[in-house]
């Protein structure tokens, strides 16, 4: 594991961000009745994953690119993944912006808003072989993707 700025995790995290500040405005409707029942373990699991992941990815140089092998199709993997994400929201921001359309499923995965980017991370984390991003990715993934299933299963879409 190498400190240094990584440009390629400075990317996954606009990716991420991006349209996050734009669902600020384009909320499902009664998003916060849900959010209100949120598991307050989870939520913290969440927000220190958040944490460590954003900081993981920007202070370890170890994803950017380095020399092509085959070790650079987990990296393909994770932009794969993030690419996906995109189109996740792209999808979003088209529909009539419902709680089913929120938690709606892309190409089979479950709660893709959730389970995509972390599952990027994820894949960076491991082509970065850094244990550092793999632990906080798991921190996040407990919090992140179990709050969001339980919105679903609230919702009735499983």
């Amino acid at each position: 594991m190498n400190f240094g700025f990584s440009y390629i995790g400075l990317i996954f995290i606009a990716m991420l961000i991006i349209p996050n500040i734009i669902w600020t405005k384009n909320q499902p409707k009664d998003y916060e009745k849900y959010a209100a029942n949120e598991n307050k373990v989870l939520q913290i699991f969440e927000r220190i994953g958040e944490a460590l992941v954003t900081c993981c990815a920007l202070i370890f140089r170890d994803f950017n690119i380095g020399e092509i092998s085959l070790w650079s199709l987990w990296l393909l993997a994770a932009c794969a993944l993030m690419i996906l994400y995109e189109i996740y929201w792209i999808r979003y921001f088209k529909s009539e912006k419902t709680m089913a359309d929120f938690y709606r499923s892309l190409l089979g995965i479950p709660v893709a808003g959730a389970s995509l980017p972390v599952a990027a991370f994820l894949l960076l984390g491991v082509y970065g072989r850094n244990i550092f991003m793999i632990i906080s990715v798991i921190i996040l993934g407990i919090g992140h993707i179990w709050i969001h299933w339980q919105h679903r299963k609230e919702i009735g879409d499983d």
